[in-house]
């Protein structure tokens, strides 16, 4: 079983493919070692803001890295890029954390057990097994849950963050749509792996030139036959670098929106040519490529909802007790639209009187749609608690609706939002480092 308690591994499985910077929660197994005497030798190795990166955490992760490197065969690069590479995503990581802090964001017991029970399951065991399975391989399961919670809260402030500010207009739809009528490939699905060299937004043109550069020698490295994975674990600044690039499986309509006109001319094994875009230099190599199917029928409800959110005036146990008011007037023949209309705080709803319209299957998040299943036509659920907030929701009605039209329309504006999300993370993360205060320590 080494190797699948990595947190990329768990995040992907348990998460719906996000990609997420630690290494995994063994790091944190092997922290904060005392000498002989009883002198501390932890020191710090960055200051990141008004936080610190940790030379034990450092140790902890580059160790990780490499035995999960090692299980997958991968070479590892020369140590001092492996750890000046790993010491970036803590940079990084930590930055997250810090804006997940001042916004707010926090992720409960019951959503880190889901996570767990997911990846328990997933190993053929119980929850209550996970411990001792852990404690086998050296990793505290309370140390454990605490990775597992952070990478939740990292998922949830991109959400946030990045994924809820993507927009997506009538017309990309459409011109999506047409180029998907003339391309029959876009159908299909991709498997494909990335290497980013990385440019900062402030770079001066020498550095632009010398990442430039550095792309054109990995592409020629990669033409030349070296392992894609080993280059991008060595020099890519992606994400995925420690995963050997891979993105995995994506639709063709869902790769990242730069890549899909090079990623439809590649043949499998083939490497793009290095491209230029706000982030830097990009290469991809095309891995496999198999058919995909779409449906056109599926099962529909009909909801609308009233969101309130928490902040510094109003805890979780008073946002519960204004909308568990709400729903009093609104059971004693108040009117749910207006209601909505004056006190939800969902943008895209409250002005529709928290119309959410008919929707299919996988629509919202989890939490919001086991709800939905619970409830009759014309019944008002409890509040109860999203990663967006907390909603009180009414069913209107269900069907079964033939609707191919509709769902090639929703499938394109998810596949839209899906293609710009990998740049636009990274360009918010790249936006977040040049904006920090990030001092390396000797």
């Amino acid at each position: 079983m080494r190797g699948i308690w990595t947190i990329s591994t768990l995040t992907r499985a348990a998460l719906a493919g996000l990609v997420l910077l630690a290494a995994g929660p063994a790091a944190h197994a092997q922290t904060r070692e005392l000498a002989t005497q009883g002198d501390l030798l932890d020191r710090v190795v960055a200051i990141v803001n008004d936080g610190v990166v940790l030379n034990s955490d450092l140790d902890a992760q580059v160790s990780a890295v490499s035995e999960r490197l090692r299980q997958q065969k991968l070479e590892l690069p020369p140590q001092n890029v492996l750890r000046q590479q790993v010491l970036e995503r803590l940079v990084l990581q930590e930055i997250q954390v810090q804006r997940a802090n001042k916004a707010g964001v926090k992720i409960s017991d019951e959503q880190v057990n889901a996570a767990l029970a997911d990846v328990a399951k997933r190993n053929g065991m119980t929850l209550s097994q996970l411990p001792d399975a852990l404690g086998k391989q050296g990793i505290d399961y309370a140390n454990y849950r605490e990775e597992i919670r952070r990478e939740i809260t990292l998922t949830v402030l991109r959400q946030r963050d990045v994924m809820q500010h993507i927009s997506v207009t009538p017309r990309e739809i459409d011109q999506f749509l047409d180029k998907q009528a003339k391309t029959p490939s876009e159908q299909n699905e991709y498997n494909v792996s990335h290497i980013l060299i990385a440019v900062g937004q402030e770079a001066n043109t020498a550095q632009v030139e010398a990442a430039a550069k550095r792309a054109q020698d990995v592409y020629e490295r990669a033409k030349g036959g070296e392992d894609f994975a080993k280059l991008a674990v060595a020099y890519s600044n992606s994400q995925t670098a420690f995963d050997g690039g891979a993105l995995g499986w994506r639709k063709g309509s869902e790769l990242p929106t730069f890549l899909t006109d090079v990623v439809g001319k590649l043949k499998p094994g083939e490497v793009s040519e290095p491209m230029r875009t706000p982030t830097g230099f990009h290469l991809v190599k095309l891995n496999e490529v198999r058919g995909g199917t779409q449906q056109a029928v599926e099962n529909q409800i009909h909801a609308r909802h009233i969101l309130m959110k928490t902040n510094e005036l109003a805890d979780d146990a008073l946002v519960q007790q204004k909308l568990n008011a709400l729903r009093d007037r609104i059971l004693k023949g108040e009117d749910f639209s207006g209601i909505a209309q004056t006190n939800s705080e969902d943008p895209g709803s409250a002005s529709e009187g928290g119309d959410l319209g008919w929707s299919g299957p996988g629509s919202f998040v989890p939490e919001f749609e086991q709800m939905l299943d619970t409830l009759k036509d014309n019944e008002i659920s409890a509040p109860f608690h999203t990663q967006y907030g907390w909603h009180i929701v009414q069913v209107l009605g269900h069907r079964r609706f033939d609707n191919t039209d509709e769902l090639k329309r929703r499938q394109a504006m998810e596949a839209i939002r899906a293609g710009k999300a990998d740049e636009e993370t990274e360009l918010w993360l790249r936006r977040m480092r040049d904006e920090a205060y990030v001092e390396f320590k000797s």
